[in-house]
C-alpha cells in the first residue's frame, strides 16, 4: 500500500498528471478512447503535464492496483468511466480501495439523481442507487447532464478525480468544474500553447535530421513530427506563464522551421489542403477539373468536398480508351508523368475551365515486390507542372498518398503561377 502524507511534494514546475480510462470495451476495441485525448488537451491548455495514460478493464483488484501506482507518481489522477449503476461499473469502489476510505450513501446526491429522472418523466431504477455513493470525504461534483455524479477525492496533496465515460458528460464536468479546481488548489499559472505546421513533400526522417537541434529533449519549447500518409505534421509546443507568453516562446522556433522547410508548409493548426487550394481558387476566381486513371477518384472526392462551386467536376477512367473521348492518350509506351501531362491538358479542354489535374497509375511489372507507378500533374495557364512516384504498399494507402501529393502539387502550381 502507497504511504501519503501532509507533506508538500511537488510544485508547479514539477507537477503532473495521469489519466486512467475505464471499461472492458475499450480493451475490446468496441469503442475508442476519446476521452483521454479530450483530457489531455484540456490538461495542456492549463500547464498540467499529463505523464501517462493508462487503460484498465472492469476488473476491482486491477483497476486499484493502477490506481495506487498512479497516485505514488502523479499529483493528479483523473479517472473516466466506470461510475454508471450496472455491477460491472466499479471506478467508485477501486477508487475506494486505492485511497483506503470506506463507500458512503449521500442523500443529498440521491435526491439529484432523482429529480433527474422525473424532470424526464422517468422512473428511478433501484440500481441507480449504486451512483449515490461515494468514498468517504470525497467531493461532490453533480452531473447536470447525466445521472453519474463525479467527485473528487484528495488524499494529502495529490487527488483523484472521478469522471463519468460518456464523453458529452465527461467534457461539460472537466471544463466547468474540474479545471477551475485544479487551477484554485495547485496554483496553476502555467499555460501550454501549441503550432502544428502540416508538411507535404519530404518524409518524417529527412525532417528529424533538418530539425534535429530544434528536437533536443529539455527545449522550450519542444518540437516534435507526427507521420500521415503522404504528410507529416511538426509540433511546437511551448509553455508559459500564459497563453501570450507560450505563444511569444513559439514564434522564433515557427520562424526557424519556416525557414528550413519553406513552401514544403502548406498550413498550420485547422489548415486542409483541400481549404488552402479553396481560398486560392476563390481569390483567382478561376474552376478546377480533374482526370484520374487508376485511382478511383480518390482526388475528385477531396476536391469536390472543399472546393465547392470551384470544383468543375472528375472524371474516373478505367481503361486508356476513356481517355481518347477527352482528347488525350495514354495507349503507347510513355511513362505515368507524360501520360499525367496529356490527361490534365485534355480534361482542362474537355471542361473548359482554367486549371486541369490528372493521376495516372501504373502497375511496373518489373519490380519485386510489386510497385505502383503514379503520375501527377496540373495545367494551368501556360504552366504544366508534374510529378512521378514509386509506391509499395496496399492499395488504399497508396490512394490517400496519391490525392494529399496531387493536392499538394495543384496548391504549388496555383501559388507560383498566380
Amino acid at each position: 500500500m502507497p504511504v501519503f502524507t501532509d507533506q508538500v511534494i511537488y510544485n508547479e514546475a514539477s507537477m503532473q498528471a495521469e489519466v486512467v480510462s475505464v471499461g472492458s470495451e475499450l480493451l475490446l476495441g468496441q469503442i475508442v478512447d476519446t476521452n483521454s485525448a479530450v483530457i489531455a488537451r484540456h490538461l495542456a491548455a492549463i500547464g498540467l503535464d499529463l505523464y501517462y495514460k493508462t487503460t484498465v478493464g472492469d476488473n476491482l483488484a486491477r483497476l486499484a492496483a493502477v490506481l495506487r501506482l498512479a497516485l505514488e507518481r502523479s499529483q493528479v489522477v483523473i479517472t473516466t468511466g466506470g461510475i454508471g449503476p450496472t455491477a460491472d461499473d466499479i471506478t467508485r469502489e477501486a477508487v475506494a480501495v486505492a485511497t483506503e476510505r470506506e463507500l458512503q450513501f449521500s442523500e443529498s446526491l440521491m435526491a439529484q439523481i432523482d429529480a433527474f429522472f422525473r424532470a424526464r418523466g422517468f422512473k428511478l431504477s433501484p440500481s441507480n442507487r449504486r451512483q449515490a455513493f461515494t468514498p468517504r470525504g470525497a467531493i461532490a461534483v453533480e452531473n447536470p447532464l447525466g445521472t453519474a455524479p463525479a467527485f473528487i477525492v484528495e488524499v494529502a496533496e495529490r487527488c483523484v478525480i472521478t469522471l463519468p465515460g460518456v464523453p458529452r458528460e465527461m467534457e461539460h464536468l472537466l471544463v466547468a468544474r474540474v479545471l477551475p479546481y485544479l487551477r484554485e488548489r495547485y496554483g496553476l499559472k502555467g499555460e501550454i500553447r501549441l503550432r502544428v505546421l502540416k508538411v507535404v513533400g519530404l518524409g518524417e526522417s529527412r525532417i528529424g535530421e533538418l530539425l534535429a537541434d530544434l528536437m533536443e529533449k529539455g527545449l522550450n519549447p519542444t518540437v516534435g513530427t507526427l507521420a500521415h500518409l503522404g504528410q507529416v505534421d511538426v509540433r511546437i509546443a511551448a509553455k508559459g506563464t500564459d497563453a501570450e507568453a507560450a505563444r511569444r516562446l513559439i514564434e522564433p522556433v515557427e520562424a526557424v522551421v519556416r525557414a528550413r522547410l519553406g513552401d514544403l508548409i502548406f498550413g498550420a493548426d485547422a489548415d486542409t489542403l483541400e481549404g488552402v487550394i479553396s481560398a486560392r481558387v476563390q481569390r483567382l476566381g478561376i474552376r478546377v477539373a480533374v482526370a484520374e486513371f487508376g485511382s478511383a477518384g480518390v482526388v475528385a472526392e477531396r476536391l469536390s468536398a472543399g472546393l465547392g462551386q470551384g470544383f468543375a467536376g472528375g472524371v474516373i477512367l478505367g481503361d486508356p480508351a476513356g481517355a481518347t473521348r477527352l482528347g488525350g492518350d495514354l495507349e503507347g509506351g510513355a511513362s505515368p508523368e507524360a501520360k499525367a501531362r496529356l490527361l490534365a491538358e485534355a480534361v482542362r479542354g474537355w471542361q473548359g475551365v482554367q486549371v486541369g489535374a490528372a493521376t495516372v497509375f501504373e502497375g511496373d511489372p518489373g519490380s519485386e515486390p510489386p510497385v505502383t507507378v503514379v503520375g501527377l500533374a496540373v495545367a494551368f495557364h501556360e504552366s504544366l507542372e508534374s510529378r512521378e512516384y514509386r509506391f509499395g504498399g496496399d492499395l488504399p494507402s497508396m490512394k490517400i498518398r496519391t490525392a494529399t501529393l496531387a493536392l499538394d502539387l495543384l496548391r504549388r502550381t496555383l501559388e507560383r503561377v498566380a
